[in-house]
């Protein structure tokens, strides 16, 4: 690991531990994503496991969470709708990074017109109804997990295209990186060398604010019918068939709505952390 990496995650460390509300929010979060990607070695039960004998179960020693209408068991489903949920946010923060920093780095090192234009079209694609857009792609193309990954991605690109400009331009214009111009160096060397490495931490913030804004948007598409499909379970989804059998089972509805809304509190909380550090 260079020393340029290694200052990179102190920063990221410092930012944290320094802000103590945000770094509790940290570790909540990180609790709660280890429980779900460990949900094998938690929950006793498989989470498409039915037991129709037992149908809508209320909380018990042995079903903590309760069942369903099938008789699966809650706990078990909403710590698999949470690896699915946390997957959607982080694979598509992933696709929107990839987009959005290449397109504004790209915009930054064109400069002239070619910024100029490029920066309008992202002004323009901004006005244009994004969910309409996701509704269409799922209906066009099916509603396949990697398809929410891709378009939901496809849509959350540009305020990471427009952070990815303005930090580019930024750095372009300090001495060292005009240094570097002036002895002959490459763009290409100029951009691997100087500007993504110095772009980290304003790139991290912004994904860092993304994933919930991700997590959110696919629970929409879920109480739409258009989110993550049967028999994969995800936050959106098991709050939505819980609000519809609310006052039958209101257990259905409480804990994956308070799962999933302690998540985005403590995910967004720990992304103003990073952007307000950054600004200061």
């Amino acid at each position: 690991m260079t020393s340029q990496n290694k200052s990179f995650w102190a920063d990221i460390a410092q930012k944290i531990y320094t802000d103590k509300f945000a770094f509790v929010c940290l570790c909540i979060v990180s609790i709660i994503a280890l429980a779900c990607f460990g949900a094998d070695f938690i929950s006793p039960f498989d989470y498409q496991t039915q037991d129709l004998s037992l149908g809508l179960s209320a909380p018990s020693c042995e079903h903590i969470f309760g069942t369903d209408q099938l008789g699966r068991d809650v706990f078990a489903r909403v710590l698999y709708g949470g690896r699915i949920s946390f997957a959607v946010g982080l694979l598509a923060t992933f696709v929107a990074i990839v987009i959005g920093v290449a397109y504004g780095t790209v915009s930054a090192m064109l400069g002239g017109r070619y910024d100029s234009i490029m920066m309008r079209i992202v002004d323009i694609v901004y006005t244009l109804p994004f969910t309409i857009f996701v509704i269409l792609l799922m209906v066009a193309f099916g509603r396949s997990l990697w398809l929410i990954f891709v378009a939901i991605g496809a849509v959350e690109w540009l305020t990471m295209a427009r952070i990815a400009r303005a930090s580019a331009l930024d750095i372009k214009s300090r001495q060292f990186v005009e240094a570097s111009v002036t002895l002959g160096q490459s763009k290409m060397g100029i951009l691997f060398k100087h500007l993504l490495p110095n772009m980290l931490s304003p790139i991290f913030a912004c994904a860092a604010l993304t994933i919930p804004s991700v997590m959110m948007l696919e629970a929409f598409l879920s109480f739409l019918g258009l989110g993550v499909q049967a028999p994969l379970p995800s936050w959106g989804s098991l709050i939505k068939d819980g609000a519809e059998i609310m006052e039958d089972a209101s257990w259905l509805l409480i804990f994956p709505a308070l799962f999933f809304s302690i998540t985005l509190f403590c995910l967004n909380r720990v992304g103003e952390a990073l952007s307000e550090r950054r600004r200061s």
